[in-house]
């Protein structure tokens, strides 16, 4: 690494641990994270979830994209709570966390809104893919929204890079080429993606199965749905550790 790539890679990490810049409207997120940890009555997450209309109408659809494929009943919810009760309390905040992200993203001037954008089309390429590959597997249980949470952070190091190195040239003076974001990118992908997770809060069961999706641990878990990842991110040639 130069002594360029060196230094934009210190302030591309300083900027992820600032999770209110890289995630912007944490709002609605800290009080349902406090919500779901609390364990408490599901009226709460329903109330906080219920307060923007757009987070709402968006787990509305979750809950039902992930069974879509056919794995599993595919009753549409007949109301919010419904559908939160039946995502899961983890589900629920990984997927409200990849809305306010994809909210922040699209935020982002050219040329990083296209690249990341690129990004974000390609997670839910997988996550696609993902749960259409569960009607291939018998003689497991694996939820098809754990799967698709989990598939929508397969190139969160990319994505979350990109989107602080598009922030640090807005805050430079000189502004640093593309080539040296890509360079580190191709580099320290895992370093970045791990630091993500942790600075960012996200929990840490979807950290631990991301790792097995990227074949950087293993598990003699039959019901992991970083397996069945792993085998999507396999055949695109996307594992941080091939096969």
């Amino acid at each position: 690494m130069t002594e360029l790539e060196h230094q934009v890679f210190s302030q591309i990490r300083a900027i992820i641990a600032n999770e209110e810049q890289v995630i912007g409207r944490r709002g609605i997120l800290i009080p349902l994270k406090k919500a779901i940890i609390a364990d408490g009555d599901v009226r709460n997450v329903v109330d906080i979830v219920s307060s923007d209309p757009a987070l709402a109408a968006h787990l509305l659809w979750r809950s039902t994209t992930a069974h879509a494929a056919g794995v599993s009943n595919n009753s549409k919810n007949r109301s919010l709570k419904d559908a939160l009760i039946r995502l899961g309390q983890v589900n629920i905040y990984r997927y409200a966390f990849s809305f306010y992200l994809k909210e922040r993203l699209d935020e982002l001037p050219q040329p990083y809104k296209k690249l990341v954008q690129g990004y974000w089309r390609l997670t839910e390429s997988i996550a696609a893919s993902a749960v259409d590959s569960l009607k291939d597997l018998s003689g497991v249980s694996i939820d098809p929204d754990e799967v698709q949470t989990l598939a929508l952070f397969s190139v969160f190091g990319q994505i979350i890079a990109l989107t602080a190195f598009a922030y640090l040239n807005a805050e430079s003076e000189e502004s640093f080429p593309l080539s040296i974001i890509k360079q580190i990118i191709d580099t320290q992908q895992q370093t970045l993606t791990l630091e993500a997770f942790e600075s960012l809060g996200l929990d840490e069961e979807l950290k631990e199965e991301f790792m097995v999706a990227h074949n950087l641990r293993q598990t003699r878990n039959p019901n992991s749905a970083g397996l069945v990842l792993r085998r999507i991110l396999s055949m695109r040639g996307l594992l941080l550790n091939p096969l």
